[in-house]
This record gives structure tokens, sequence and C-alpha cells, in this order.
């Protein structure tokens, strides 16, 4: 019986890292994509590359941020799922 807890304990503890990295991501990406578009007329002053600062983001930055934020969701949940795998072996 103490095996099942444990275990459910296990499974408890990654899905909450789980949520909580998830949520993180959503927020940073609501944030960003929402700020530059509220902001796009303060930030079109700011030139990068000879663009307005809000163009260049939404052509280009914004885009780069989404595929970080797909890569730290894989790099991460890779790194939680064998953490999981390691420690429900331990518990066999």
């Amino acid at each position: 019986m103490k095996d099942a807890q444990r275990t459910a304990h296990i499974h408890a503890l990654y899905w909450r890292r789980v949520r909580s990295f998830t949520f993180w991501l959503i927020a940073v990406w609501f944030v960003m994509t929402f700020g530059i578009i509220y902001f796009a007329r303060e930030l079109a002053g700011i030139t990068v590359f000879g663009w307005p600062f809000s163009f260049y983001m939404a052509a280009q930055g914004l885009t780069l941020l989404y595929v970080v934020i797909v890569a730290l969701y894989a790099y991460r949940m890779r790194r939680l799922d064998k953490t999981l795998k390691n420690e429900t072996a331990d518990v066999r």
C-alpha cells in the first residue's frame, strides 16, 4: 500500500510542476503578445534594424519568442518525464 501512495504522490507532484510551468509559459506568451500590441504606438518610436520596434516584434520578434517557448516546454517536459520515470522506477 505504501508503494501505491508514494506513486500517487510522485504523480501529483509531477502534474503540479507541469501545470505550474505551463501557466508561466502562457503568462509570458500573453504578456508579450498583449503588451506589444497594446503599446504599439509608443514602441513605434524605437527602431530595430531600421524598422519600428512594434513592427519588428509583430513580424519577427514574437515569432521567435513563440519558438523559444515551445523549445523551453519540450526541454523542461523531457526533464520532468525522465525524473518521473526514475522516481517511479525506484518505487517498483
